[in-house]
């Protein structure tokens, strides 16, 4: 859809605000509006904005970044081919967007622009990579903290996992939330109550990958935005309840030729169901692992969910249909098994950047096709069980147990610091470095709070 089509479009719908969004380096997403009689113009200008906020943290505060402070200006370019109106907020459109130069050059430190770099490298090589985020989050209401602490989230019931009274207790929301992502393009696949008490789980179909990023700021924007209208609050965070099972948001991908003809991670030959690029792949995401998680699990409280036992995976292996295992090959469905092969990460949630981590997990997997890397044995069973000399034997490691562990593996990392560039890792890690540094004063409250409460 072009310019002309989109302003089309939004006054035959009576868009009167249309919201341009972004994902910074924290995984906010935010943004600024344009009106209907500017949009236009707008579209093909940008929005002015202050470099500085791709050195904001989720708390608001400004991290010292050369070239990402307050002198500089950017703009904040929409994608006319994500237009949608939003079908919770009536009067209102929405765009994802580029943050891009004032001579229209691609930002050093923009995130979409990261993983367009990051598709681009794969058509390079032939290739083009299908993904969908699988969200969980948990509904409930945001209540006063005891004594006078900050706010928690109170979930909205205590069903059992997959229980039909999860079902009932949510039907509303759930149908809400079903119909208003269709409406905006979106293609809901799956539905139920998750194992946490109020968490809910509602997947959307695979798409190209610069899409499939595209799809999860909408789709993060809609959960919360129908929660608050019936007087809810939806929370995507790792954990906003301490002492609940977390929320995940485990990426799906394969790897497709070019044209779209052929799943390149198919193999029927195989034991399970696997190629030889398969397996590369997995042997590339698992040699990133420890820095890749700086991207995929990309919070302080990330890190509370990503423990032995609570099927998030907490040990760098892989497996058939292992969901302790950091990577999943997942069982393929019986009516199309050459296309729905597919592998599953993990240690993955919605306080993440989608762009960035997706970027990151192509290059990551793409490293690994490149030099052939090997993965290893397949790990059939909960790597926890294992004696220290069996994991050391099958080269299955402990995953990071901190962002601080993260982002130093990152720092060690000279592919994934590379393919950042210079502006954007300096940014990334001031970022979540004074995350560490104000989280690390507070207790779990104050942490789950601020976490619950933007994401």
């Amino acid at each position: 859809m072009g310019e002309q089509r989109v302003v089309e479009r939004a006054t035959v719908e009576n868009a009167e605000l249309i919201r341009f969004l972004y994902a910074d380096h924290d995984g906010v997403i935010r943004g600024k509006a344009t009106t209907l009689t500017r949009l236009g113009q707008r579209m093909r200008s940008g929005i002015g904005h202050t470099v500085g906020m791709m050195a904001m943290s989720m708390l608001d505060l400004l991290q010292p970044v050369e070239g990402a402070g307050p002198v500089g200006e950017v703009r904040i370019v929409p994608d006319p081919s994500t237009f949608t109106m939003l079908p919770y907020a009536p009067g209102a459109a929405a765009m994802c967007a580029d943050l891009v130069r004032l001579d229209g050059r691609p930002w050093e430190a923009c995130a979409r622009t990261f993983l367009k770099d990051a598709v681009a490298e794969l058509a390079a090589d032939g290739t083009a990579l299908r993904a969908a985020f699988e969200p969980e989050f948990t509904l409930g209401r945001r209540v006063p903290g005891p004594a006078g602490g900050p706010d928690r989230l109170e979930p909205l019931d205590d069903s059992a996992c997959y229980s039909a009274t999860g079902f009932h207790l949510a039907h509303e929301f759930a149908l809400d939330l079903v119909r208003a992502l269709q409406a905006q393009g979106l293609e809901p696949e799956l539905y139920y109550p998750e194992y946490g008490h109020g968490q809910q789980e509602l997947s959307v179909r695979h798409a190209p990958a610069l899409r499939a990023a595209d799809n999860h700021v909408l789709y993060r924007e809609t959960v919360r935005a129908l929660a608050f209208q019936r007087g809810l609050w939806a929370s995507m965070a790792a954990k906003p309840i301490p002492d609940q099972i977390g929320n995940g948001c485990h990426l799906h991908a394969s790897l497709w030729s070019l044209d779209g003809s052929r799943n390149l991670f198919h193999d029927g030959g195989d034991p399970h169901g696997l190629s030889e690029t398969g397996y590369h792949f997995i042997g590339g995401l698992l040699a990133h692992l420890p820095a890749l998680m700086a991207f995929t699990a990309a919070t302080v409280n990330s890190y509370r969910r990503l423990v032995p036992g609570a099927w998030s995976s907490a040990y760098a292996c892989y497996g058939m249909d292992n969901r302790e295992a950091a990577v999943r090959i997942c069982s393929p469905m019986g009516d199309d098994v050459a296309g729905s092969t597919n592998l599953e990460l993990k240690p993955s949630d919605s306080g993440a950047n989608p762009y960035l981590a997706l970027g990151a997990y192509i290059h990551a997997g793409l490293d690994g096709v490149r030099n052939r890397t090997d993965p290893g044995e397949a790990v059939g069973v909960d790597p926890a069980t294992l004696t220290d000399e069996e994991r050391e034997r099958r080269g299955v490691r402990r995953l990071p147990v901190s962002l601080e562990e993260a982002l130093d593996a990152l720092e060690g990392d000279p592919l994934l610091m590379d393919a950042l560039g210079p502006l954007r890792r300096e940014a990334y890690l001031a970022v979540k470095r004074s995350d560490i540094a104000e989280f690390a004063g507070h207790d779990a409250a104050f942490e789950c709070f601020h976490h619950f409460a933007r994401f």
